[in-house]
């Protein structure tokens, strides 16, 4: 008898083909994990880019680069910059090379939500887009305002709306996050009507508080150099607004977390609402003791970096007030039904006989 010819099997794929199929399909072919991942990497590199923003202004290092794109009107990188020291000139070099990794995380977020298709449906999610889209959208507005402050001596009005900007940014990037898990129906609220409009008023509050709080460093003296200008307005009197909005945040903080365990509300508002109340006492604090202290810069980057992580959770808490409803589930990763007793077969014996 003559041998039965076998088929040969297909060659294996090159090694680097495997290693770019394993980097890549988190992006060219993301899961709701990775697209997931991706924008909270997009919240911690904004939150950090913020922080480290802060420290440039607190060290006096905001014209430590005078000139933009470049850093001097002859120099790429950091160099030699008259009334400026070396530690300053490298401060703001650096938090400028932070911007590289924030551009990448922003355009492989956008690229995976593009991409993203739910399990079990071939359509894309718009929504996750739109909101994908701000993170390199705003990193573009970013450089252009980033521009202007460097370029009209860090005008306090504009490194108001730098930072502001910025806000928006994260706020983005958590909506991202919490929306990549929930289905894309209609919003149903968990909460009752009075706790969602004191949960409204509470986002409004923390965004207001953080537009008094760049009016502030406007005014007094740590606006990131000693010649930068400033506003012309009373120091003592823009500080009290802002602490007068801080007792705000606190009051409809307390509300929510009385009312919230009390009315039955989904645990994880009840979760972030102890979390916020626990935030906003310990900010309460610094800020006091920052102001009594003289205004450190050390407890002022501390205040600050502590209000950034106050407003992804203020996001987060107003998030879990209500439910767009679950992420489906594909059809093909799913279990199939077992089979009722009247379609099992006549020979088959029924289970627990």
């Amino acid at each position: 008898m003559g041998s039965v010819p076998t088929q040969a099997s297909a060659p294996a794929p090159p090694v680097w083909r495997r290693y770019w199929e394993l980097i890549s399909s988190p992006v060219l072919r993301p899961t709701p994990t990775s697209l997931r991942g991706l924008a909270l990497a997009a919240v911690v590199a904004n939150v950090v880019i913020m922080s480290t923003g802060e420290a440039v202004r607190l060290s006096k290092s905001g014209l430590g680069c005078p000139d933009w794109p470049d850093c001097t009107a002859k120099s790429l990188v950091a160099a030699n910059t008259a009334g400026q020291t070396t530690l300053n000139t490298w401060i703001e070099f650096g938090n400028r090379l932070l911007n590289f990794p924030l551009v990448a995380i922003a355009g492989l977020t956008f690229i995976a939500a593009c991409c993203y298709r739910p399990p079990g449906s071939a359509r894309r999610r718009r929504d996750l887009i739109w909101l994908a889209a701000a993170l390199p959208g705003g990193v573009v507005a970013q450089a252009v305002v980033g521009g202007i402050v460097v370029l009209t001596k860090l005008n306090p009005a504009w490194v108001a709306a730098h930072f502001m900007l910025s806000t928006g940014i994260v706020g983005a990037a958590v909506v991202l996050h919490i929306r990549v898990q929930e289905g894309d129906g209609r919003a149903v609220p968990t909460v009752r009507r009075d706790l969602r409009i004191i949960g409204a008023t509470l986002v409004g509050a923390v965004s207001l508080t953080f537009a008094a709080g760049t009016v502030v460093t406007g005014t007094g003296k740590l606006a990131g150099n000693a010649d930068a200008q400033r506003f012309h307005l009373p120091f003592v009197g823009v500080t009290q607004f802002h602490a007068d909005i801080g007792w705000v945040i606190a009051a409809l903080s307390f509300a929510l977390l009385i009312g919230l365990p009390l009315s039955g509300a989904p645990r994880p508002a009840v979760r972030r609402i102890y979390l916020m109340a626990g935030l906003t006492l310990a900010q309460g604090a610094i800020g006091y003791a920052q102001y009594f202290a003289g205004l450190p810069a050390g407890l002022v980057w501390v205040h600050v970096t502590v209000a950034v992580v106050i407003w992804v959770v203020t996001v987060r808490l107003y998030l879990a007030m209500r439910d767009r409803g679950p992420l489906p589930v594909s059809p093909h990763g799913a279990p199939p039904p077992a089979p009722s007793p009247e379609q099992l077969p006549a020979s088959a014996p029924a289970r627990g006989a």
